[in-house]
């Protein structure tokens, strides 16, 4: 009999030294025998795959056992990286999985309905363009990344300059093909905006590293995650790649027109951006921001807040729980206390809105317009 969990909401007290069972006994028709299976979470840093947390095969079975460390664990399923994470039976994002739980020993049975990779069509609007297919990051040992640009529907037929917009997690910005958590629509809002309103923007996003965003997109070493190398990421945004883009393309340099946005570990990297270098984002979107990784942000935020002119957008979705609502909370009390003006800062609690990319996407339109008017700024 097949028992399908996708989310178990039980109310229950957590029980030290519990552990859960696994069980994927249901999976896509596309599946190759004995192919592997990874679990991704909370527990593990988001990796999209490590080889600890890869499942065991058997009599037509995969599974794993995990210790449960917390009351809550969030996860998904990949083939070893988020380029081939599960989808629904549509080939559609799912909400992250849920388990809770409810007892010493606990076994979950799972249903996989689709792969990433059974997927194929892009969803990039025609003013979506690579930029540079291994863009060199000298500040990062020479690693190579991709990178997407949008350009407004006008570009090629004016000499205007435009504003900038820098994004992490490319894969996800644009096209559902090269997403592996579902697609922030980016260009589809922008042109929209472009016809209803005329709002002309580039966008810049920057593909991670799959097994190396963690370690990109911290600011400083987390003991059990890793991590610490977000200084040499946003140096390579800052004195290799943005200096380039402003020399091939029309772009409006300053920070007045130079923003920067993320999610999660996205959020956390961009706010520490923001505070690191005022003078060249003046910007910056904070969206479901992972501060938890690296509580050393705020210690920072005391001393790097007192920023007169520069604009934050902080979002949180209702689902995400009290915790990263309470730390969100937590830096804007700080940045405040510490200088930067009320006034340029919009925080938001999206009822309803969980950790991905469809809150954000939802919500990105909002944040792009009151980032972008200057009659909020103080």
């Amino acid at each position: 009999m097949i028992r399908p969990v996708f989310y178990l909401f039980f109310l229950c007290t957590y029980v030290m030294g519990a552990q859960v069972t696994f069980i994927i006994d249901s999976l896509p028709k596309t599946q190759a025998k004995n192919s592997a299976i990874y679990i991704s979470g909370d527990f593990e840093g988001w990796t999209g795959g490590q080889k600890k947390y890869k499942l065991t095969y058997g009599n037509g079975q995969y599974s794993i056992t995990l210790p449960v460390t917390k009351k809550n664990v969030l996860f998904k399923f990949t083939q070893g990286s988020w380029k081939n994470v599960e989808k629904n039976k549509d080939g559609n994002d799912i909400t992250n999985r849920k388990y809770v739980p409810i007892k010493d020993k606990d076994t979950v049975y799972i249903q996989i309905k689709s792969w990433q990779s059974d997927k194929k069509d892009s969803s990039n609007d025609l003013n979506v363009y690579t930029y540079a297919e291994a863009f060199v990051m000298p500040e990062l040992d020479g690693r190579k990344r991709k990178i997407w640009m949008y350009l407004p529907p006008n570009y090629n037929s004016s000499k205007e300059h435009y504003p900038v917009i820098y994004m992490h997690d490319g894969q996800n910005i644009f096209n559902q093909a090269t997403s592996y958590a579902g697609e922030w629509h980016v260009d589809e809002t922008l042109n929209e905006l472009y016809l209803k309103q005329k709002k002309k923007f580039i966008v810049i996003a920057i593909a991670n590293g799959d097994s190396l965003r963690i370690e990109e997109y911290t600011p400083w070493k987390n003991k059990k995650y890793g991590g610490g190398r977000g200084d040499d990421y946003l140096n390579f945004i800052v004195h290799t790649l943005k200096p380039q883009v402003d020399a091939q393309l029309r772009t409006l340099s300053g920070p007045k027109n130079t923003a920067i946005i993320g999610s999660s570990l996205g959020g956390l990297i961009s706010m520490y951006a923001g505070l690191k270098y005022p003078q060249v984002f003046g910007k910056i979107g904070v969206f479901s921001p992972a501060f938890w990784i690296n509580p050393s942000v705020f210690d920072y935020a005391k001393t790097h807040a007192k920023i007169p002119n520069q604009k934050i957008y902080f979002n949180m979705g209702e689902l995400e729980g009290s915790e990263p609502i309470d730390q969100m909370h937590k830096m804007i009390k700080t940045i405040e206390q510490n200088g930067f003006p009320s006034k340029n800062i919009n925080e938001k609690i999206i009822p309803k809105g969980a950790h991905n990319e469809t809150t954000w996407s939802a919500d990105f339109k909002a944040a792009v317009l009151w980032l972008f008017d200057e009659k909020t700024t103080k």
